[in-house]
């Protein structure tokens, strides 16, 4: 008699910047509803939290993320006016000293990151090799990060082709992925949703000097006119309204099994040292689809 086989679990993180760190408040939630998946994949901001997971270090990531203030956020910033906003070697240079750096393949899941390539727009999943290097490639935000250099190719952010990358999962075999939607109430949101107040005392001075002058340049604007949103604004928004219409029909094709929509609007492109928030809103989000979870246990038994 053959005993039939559990079905294999595979977890897909969506992009999503800073609200990337409500997906270690999914996994813990999902660790503690009895779901361990076995594969895990993601993309930009979902990569880095995937590629923690897998090696086994999401625990020091976490205590890492609960401790950033948004002068440790800025503290990251190299600027380079050359192919992107930052060069992103302070970021790396942390990580490689603060995290091990397995190839890939050595991994204690399998693990996947999606990239794309600024030659083709082609979507490269990233499967072997230095496992910080891909998740470097995978968050290469256009104008943020610059791209990288792989095999011939430029890499920029994964989220261009491919956001939430269920294709991905059941490519590395999974009979059942669970996906994670930070994109899901952004949209229209933005600027209705109050933000959170900025710390200029904390901002780098390049920073400071770039906001006064573009405030210089400003056309005087009538009493009752409302603000206008500041050029960051503009283009994260911008960047969020091209990442959810591609998310939206690439899981129209490819949906997942249960999917993990996290209420992170009120956050911005670079709210980083807002991760508490984040993790609850996570977690709140897996109690959500509790019903969906017991029924992939129920497969499982």
């Amino acid at each position: 008699m053959t005993v039939p086989r559990r079905p294999r679990v595979g977890l897909a993180l969506g992009s999503g910047s800073a609200r990337g760190w409500a997906h270690i408040g999914v996994i813990r939630a999902l660790e503690e509803a009895g779901v361990r998946p076995d594969l895990v994949c993601g993309t930009s901001i979902g990569a880095l939290v995937g590629a923690a997971y897998a090696a086994g270090e999401l625990e020091r990531l976490e205590r890492w993320v609960l401790g950033l203030e948004i002068g440790n956020v800025f503290g990251f910033a190299d600027v380079s006016l050359n192919a992107g906003l930052l060069k992103g070697d302070r970021l790396m240079q942390f990580l490689r000293n603060n995290f091990a750096d397995r190839p890939i393949e050595q991994l204690e899941l399998p693990f996947a990151a999606v990239a794309t390539s600024l030659q083709t727009g082609a979507e490269v999943w990233l499967q072997s090799g230095s496992t910080l290097d891909a998740v470097r490639a995978s968050i290469a935000l256009p104008g943020i990060f610059t791209p990288v250099r792989r095999e011939g190719s430029l890499l920029v952010d994964g989220g261009l082709a491919n956001p939430i990358p269920v294709s991905l999962a059941r490519a590395m075999g999974a009979d059942v992925v669970i996906a994670v939607d930070l994109g899901s109430d952004i949209l229209g949101r933005r600027f209705r949703t109050a933000a959170a107040p900025d710390a200029p005392a904390s901002q780098p001075q390049w920073m400071l000097k770039l906001r006064e002058n573009l405030a210089a340049l400003a056309p005087e604007k009538s009493p009752e006119e409302p603000p206008m949103p500041s050029m960051m604004d503009v283009l994260s928004t911008s960047m969020d309204i091209v990442l959810v219409r591609i998310a939206r029909s690439r899981m129209a094709g490819e949906p997942p099994d249960v999917l993990v929509a996290p209420r992170l609007a009120s956050l911005r492109l670079l709210d980083f040292h807002r991760a508490k928030e984040a993790i609850e809103e996570g977690r709140r989000a897996v109690e959500r689809v509790a019903h969906s979870l017991a029924v992939l246990n129920d497969q499982a038994s």
